[in-house]
C-alpha cells in the first residue's frame, strides 16, 4: 500500500510539473503580433491597422450611438469617446502588441502612440471603462469626475445587451498568466509538502 502511495505521489508531481513548465513555456512566448503604422480609429475601443481589427484590450468604451447623461442633459458619449482616441493617437504612428483576439475575430493588443498606452489613456481620461485590466485609471478617473463618471451612463456591454450590440465577456487581464503560475507553483508546493509528510 505504501509503495502505491509512493507512485501515486511521483506520478502526481510528475505531472503538475509538466503543466508548470508548459506554462512557463507559454508565458516566454510573448505577443502573437506587433504591428505598427497609421491607424484608423473605429470608435472608443476600436481601431484598424495594417488592414486588421484591433480591439484595445482591457477596456470597454461606450458605443458609437450610446449617449450618457450629465447635468446638461444627453451627452453623446459613444462619439466622444472616438473622438478622444482620435486625438490621442493624431498622425502618430501607432504600435500595437497583440496577444490573442476576441470571438468576432479582432486582434486584442495594447496599442501605444510615442510610448503613451492608450488603452490605459482612454480608461485614465474617463472615456472609457476597465474591462478585465486598468482598475487604478479608472479609480482615478472615478474619483476625479472625468469623462464618463462626471454624469451617468449604462456600462458599455450593459448598453449593447439592451441594444442588440456585440456581446463580450471582460477581457483577460495582462499578466493573467504568471499569476496563474504563482498560484499553481504555490499549490504545487502545498500538495508536495502534504504528500511528504504522509
Amino acid at each position: 500500500m505504501k509503495n502505491m502511495l509512493r507512485i501515486t505521489r511521483d506520478l502526481l508531481l510528475t505531472a503538475l510539473i509538466l503543466l508548470f513548465l508548459g506554462l512557463v513555456v507559454v508565458r516566454l512566448e510573448g505577443p502573437q503580433e506587433a504591428m505598427s503604422g497609421r491607424a484608423r480609429v473605429v470608435d472608443g475601443d476600436t481601431l484598424v491597422l495594417d488592414g486588421k481589427r484591433v480591439r484595445l484590450v482591457g477596456i470597454d468604451a461606450p458605443e458609437l450611438r450610446q449617449v450618457c447623461q450629465r447635468e446638461q442633459g444627453d451627452w453623446p458619449c459613444g462619439i466622444e469617446a472616438k473622438l478622444h482616441l482620435a486625438a490621442l493617437i493624431g498622425d502618430a504612428q501607432t504600435t500595437c502588441d497583440a496577444d490573442g483576439s476576441d470571438k468576432y475575430g479582432r486582434l486584442l493588443a495594447v496599442c501605444r502612440v510615442s510610448n503613451r498606452d492608450l488603452n490605459a489613456a482612454m480608461v485614465d481620461g474617463g472615456y472609457a471603462i476597465a474591462f478585465g485590466d486598468y482598475e487604478v485609471e479608472e479609480a482615478v478617473a472615478r474619483h476625479k469626475r472625468l469623462g464618463l463618471w462626471a454624469g451617468t451612463f449604462d456600462a458599455p456591454r450593459t448598453w449593447r445587451q439592451t441594444h442588440g450590440g456585440m456581446d463580450e465577456m471582460p477581457h483577460i487581464p495582462e499578466g493573467w498568466l504568471g499569476t496563474a503560475i504563482s498560484r499553481i507553483s504555490d499549490w504545487v508546493g502545498n500538495a508536495v509538502s502534504m504528500l511528504w509528510t504522509e
